[in-house]
């Protein structure tokens, strides 16, 4: 159960975290923000990052074995990095219309399941 609330909690923060570094990409696409100064648009984020904080400490210490967690620290961040690069790609196939996903990609996350298979080898 740990787990799985581990995965939840980084998924959820991984997703404010995206959304963070680059829904401000998209601002220019909304009226109200067009004429923001960047030091607004860096608060703005701050803001949506402090949800991520909210939830990816809890991750670490339900998750961590130190802390009668299921996962070593090497395999939290392993998991942490691929459940990012999924949020990515939903993220920007969905609010990003002009990018693609392509075959290169698609290896790319191949060798990252490899290497979660290789990381909880034991």
């Amino acid at each position: 159960m740990r787990a799985f609330f581990t995965i939840l909690l980084l998924v959820l923060s991984n997703t404010f975290m995206t959304f963070a570094w680059y829904g401000h990409l998209k601002f220019k696409d909304m009226n109200w923000s067009k004429s923001l100064p960047l030091v607004t648009i860096i608060l703005i984020s701050w803001g949506i990052a402090l949800f991520e904080y909210i939830l990816q400490v809890p991750a670490n210490r339900i998750g961590f074995k130190n802390y009668g967690g299921p996962f070593s620290l090497v395999e939290l961040k392993v998991i942490q990095e691929v459940i990012t690069l999924v949020v990515f790609v939903l993220f920007s196939l969905l609010f990003f219309k002009t990018e693609t996903f392509r075959w290169n990609h698609l290896i790319g996350f191949i060798f990252l399941i490899l290497s979660v298979y290789f990381i909880f080898k034991k």
